[in-house]
C-alpha cells in the first residue's frame, strides 16, 4: 500500500517542533504585601496568577521557546484575566476550557521571614478539577515534544482521567514526558492518597524533578542526601534524568550513566512561589532544543547552571509569572556571577 506523503511530512514537522505542552492547573495567588505575618495578620494582598503547570508554560516562553497550556479555569474575571494572560506572554491557550458550574482556584500563600510559603486553598471543588478527557485538545497534545504535568490535577475525578488520558495520547505520540509531583498535602485527603497518587503514575516519566522534602515523604522518611536511597527508591527503568532541587544550594542529578551536584546562586529571597518552576522552565527550554541532552554531563550541567539562575531570579520578586525571566536576563545574571 502505497505511503501518503502528506502525512508523513506532518508527522516530520510535528517531530521536528520544540513546544513545551504543560497540563494541570492555572489559579491565582493572594501573596501578603509584607513577609513574616499570617494570613490573618497580612495588611493586604498582591493578586499574582499562578499554578505550577502554568508557571512552568510561561518561564519557557519567557526564555524565548515555544509552549502551551492545557487546563480548566472558571467563567468568571479570574478565570478570563489568566487565559489572556497566557496570551499575553505569547502561550498557546486554545487547551483552556472554561466551567460555569465552578470558580477559578485560589491560593493564599503567606510568605514567613524566610521567603518559605504556607498555602490556604479554595478549591470546592474549583474549576481545574472538573477538567473532562472530552475537553482535551488532542491536536495539540500530539504536537508536543516535551508533555509536563504536575500531580494536583490526580488528586480528584474527573481531572484525574483526564490526566491520564492526556499522558497516554502524549506517550503514544512519542512525546518526552516531565513530571514534578509539587507536593502540596493539604490538597489531599490524606498523606496515603497523596503517596500512592504521586507514585501511581512514577515510572512512566522520561524527567522527573523534585526536591529534599519530597525525597523524605516519597520515601517513608529517607535521608533526602543519601544517593543510595534516591538511586533504589525513586529512580526506576524508564527514567532518562531525575533532579533533586535543594533551592540556593542548587541541585543533584541523577541519569543511568552519571550523577553529581551542580552549585546554586545565593540571593536574598523575596518570595519563593514559583522558585522551582521556575528552574523547570530553565531545563525544559534546553531540552526542547536537544533532547539528548541528559547524554552528555558537560551539556547538563550548563543546562541545569541556567535552570539554576533562572530559579535565582525568581525569588527576587513577589509572585510566580511576574518574577520568571527572559532568556537575556539570565544570560547577564550567570555573567555577572562569574565575574
Amino acid at each position: 500500500m502505497a505511503k501518503n506523503p502528506t502525512s508523513d511530512t506532518n508527522r516530520v514537522s510535528e517531530r521536528n517542533n520544540s513546544l513545551v505542552v504543560c497540563f494541570g492547573e492555572m489559579l491565582i495567588d493572594f501573596v501578603p504585601t509584607v513577609a513574616g505575618v499570617s494570613l490573618a495578620e497580612a495588611p493586604a494582598f498582591k493578586k499574582a496568577p499562578g499554578g505550577a503547570p502554568a508557571n512552568v508554560a510561561v518561564g519557557v516562553s519567557r526564555l524565548g521557546g515555544s509552549s502551551a497550556f492545557i487546563g480548566k479555569v472558571g467563567d468568571d474575571e479570574f478565570g478570563r484575566m489568566l487565559s489572556n494572560i497566557l496570551k499575553e506572554n505569547n502561550v498557546n491557550n486554545s487547551g483552556v476550557r472554561f466551567d460555569q458550574t465552578a470558580r477559578t482556584a485560589l491560593a493564599f500563600v503567606t510568605l514567613r521571614a524566610d521567603g518559605e510559603r504556607e498555602f490556604l486553598f479554595f478549591r470546592n471543588p474549583s474549576a481545574d478539577m472538573l477538567l473532562r478527557e472530552a475537553e482535551l485538545d488532542i491536536a495539540l497534545i500530539k504536537q508536543a515534544k516535551i508533555f509536563h504535568y504536575g500531580s494536583i490535577s490526580l488528586i480528584e475525578e474527573p481531572s484525574r482521567s483526564a490526566h491520564l488520558a492526556a499522558m497516554g495520547i502524549a506517550k503514544k505520540n512519542g512525546c518526552f514526558l516531565s513530571y514534578d509531583p509539587n507536593l502540596r498535602l493539604p490538597l489531599w485527603p490524606s498523606h496515603e492518597a497523596a503517596l500512592k497518587g504521586i507514585m501511581s503514575i512514577w515510572d512512566q516519566a522520561d524527567l522527573i524533578k523534585i526536591s529534599e522534602d519530597e525525597i523524605t515523604f516519597l520515601t517513608g522518611g529517607d535521608d533526602p542526601y543519601d544517593d543510595n536511597a534516591v538511586l533504589t527508591k525513586l529512580f526506576h527503568p524508564n527514567l532518562k534524568l531525575l533532579i533533586v532541587t535543594e533551592g540556593s544550594a542548587g541541585c543533584r542529578y541523577y541519569t543511568k550513566e552519571f550523577k553529581g551536584r551542580v552549585h546554586g546562586v545565593t540571593v536574598k529571597p523575596i518570595d519563593t512561589t514559583g522558585a522551582g518552576d521556575a528552574f523547570v522552565s530553565g531545563i525544559l527550554y534546553s531540552l526542547a532544543s536537544d533532547l539528548n541532552l541528559f547524554q552528555d554531563e558537560k551539556c547538563l550541567r550548563e543546562a541545569l547552571s541556567f535552570a539554576n539562575a533562572c530559579g535565582a531570579i525568581t525569588v527576587t520578586e513577589r509572585g510566580a509569572i511576574p518574577a520568571l525571566p527572559t532568556k537575556d536576563t539570565v544570560i547577564q545574571f550567570l555573567q555577572k556571577v562569574a565575574a
